[in-house]
């Protein structure tokens, strides 16, 4: 073909250098139009057919490879195959053309691998088990791994070398490599931890206050773990840190179903008394202390007798407190509440005393995770407590404000104007 383009050129006046050279530059541009136009044909037509076909079925994993455009890099062989029919004909130059076309092949193969591992990733967060079981970073180091393999076989194919040749001196840039990507290899090592071991899904709430993260998991990748805090800015996390350094996971809080309230009333120890019986008529009103007040004057009455005690004379004498009223109360306040969780811990005790007063702590578990919805049962339950405490006598403590001053001392020059 090439002699009969060049006698063609020589017939038309051409001396025979010229149309040697010329007979090469239009067989090279018949080449690249034929290439073009078989690429066009196979990506618009063929291509565009099975991508309508594949669109418009019902199974979704088969759009993510025409979305991540693996048919589009597939339709990248059909100039390979045209070049690699017409390079005999290139006389001399057939050896780089073949050269060419085998780097351009492992190329186009190494970019359509790449799309495909993209849409394994793709159809595989459409799973449910993706959220436990990520695989984002192994596919990572498949792509590291297919990309590095091709850069191998590319420079071994333009030096004439095997591939072996060139990885074993691999051998020897190891140490220098494991210098320069450190992070991805301390990276890749966490990443198969954190998988293995469980410890950290997409979707869990974590806490790790030395990198100011405190929300949602919304990527795990080879080198980082992205977490989507609640102000709804991103933290980007080392994968190795969450391996060697401690965070919070408030996965097990979730998948229990109930949120801890653990917070205290500090009531005023000045307030603290006995009961009167008009405060035990007035509280015997009440559902929730009706049958335990019953219950236990009895009981005190029967050890009071046992003992020859009076409780009006004596301080031996058992007796009802207002502080020990108050804990019972909300122990049966929160066991009738809806909110809290009938199947988990519920506990009022009290903690050492301070200088803030008495700490009386509600120790107990809402039956919702919602955030929103733990904080409104939270709410609920304290405004309650902290409004019924003064029908049991109490005081909940606070430190004197201005106001308090300033009455103080109203009151006290109130009191010199008497005089």
């Amino acid at each position: 073909m090439l002699t009969t383009i060049s006698d063609w050129l020589v017939n038309l006046g051409v001396n025979q250098k010229n149309a040697d050279i010329t007979s090469y530059v239009i067989l090279a541009l018949a080449v690249l139009i034929i290439c073009v136009a078989a690429k066009f044909f196979t990506k618009r037509i063929i291509f565009g057919l099975v991508s309508r076909f594949i669109l418009s079925n019902k199974m979704k994993w088969d759009d993510v490879l025409v979305n991540k455009g693996v048919f589009r890099r597939l339709s990248h062989f059909v100039p390979i195959v045209i070049i690699s029919l017409f390079s005999p004909f290139f006389g001399v130059y057939q050896g780089i053309i073949k050269k060419a076309v085998g780097v351009y092949f492992v190329v186009v193969f190494v970019l359509v691998l790449d799309a495909v591992i993209d849409s394994v990733d793709e159809i595989y967060r459409m799973k449910e088990i993706s959220k436990t079981r990520p695989i984002k970073g192994l596919l990572q180091i498949a792509k590291i791994t297919v990309f590095i393999i091709g850069g191998i076989v590319i420079v071994a194919d333009l030096m004439g070398q095997s591939p072996l040749v060139l990885l074993s001196g691999i051998g020897a840039a190891a140490a220098v490599f494991s210098f320069i990507f450190k992070d991805s290899l301390m990276g890749l090592v966490a990443g198969i931890q954190l998988s293995a071991n469980d410890m950290v899904r997409i979707g869990d709430w974590i806490e790790m206050p030395k990198y100011a993260a405190d929300g949602s998991v919304i990527e795990i990748s080879l080198n980082t773990v992205k977490v989507q805090n609640f102000d709804k800015t991103i933290t980007t996390i080392p994968a190795y840190a969450l391996v060697s350094d401690s965070f919070k996971n408030w996965r097990g809080m979730v998948n229990s179903g109930g949120r801890r309230i653990m917070r205290s009333v500090y009531i005023d120890v000045g307030s603290i008394a006995f009961c009167s019986g008009q405060m035990l008529e007035r509280l015997s009103k009440s559902s929730l202390l009706k049958d335990y007040i019953s219950s236990k004057q009895s009981e005190i009455e029967r050890y009071n007798k046992s003992l020859n005690l009076d409780p009006s004379c004596t301080v031996n004498a058992r007796r009802l407190t207002n502080i020990g009223m108050f804990r019972v109360y909300i122990q049966n306040y929160l066991k009738n509440h809806p909110g809290i969780h009938s199947e988990m811990i519920q506990m009022i005790r009290q903690l050492p005393p301070g200088e803030h007063g008495l700490p009386l702590q509600i120790y107990a578990f809402t039956n919702t995770t919602n955030w929103v919805e733990y904080e409104n049962i939270q709410s609920d339950i304290f405004d309650h407590i902290l409004s019924v405490a003064g029908q049991f006598g109490l005081k909940v403590f606070q430190n004197p404000s201005g106001n308090d001053f300033r009455r103080i001392l109203s009151d006290a020059g109130d009191s010199k104007t008497e005089v």
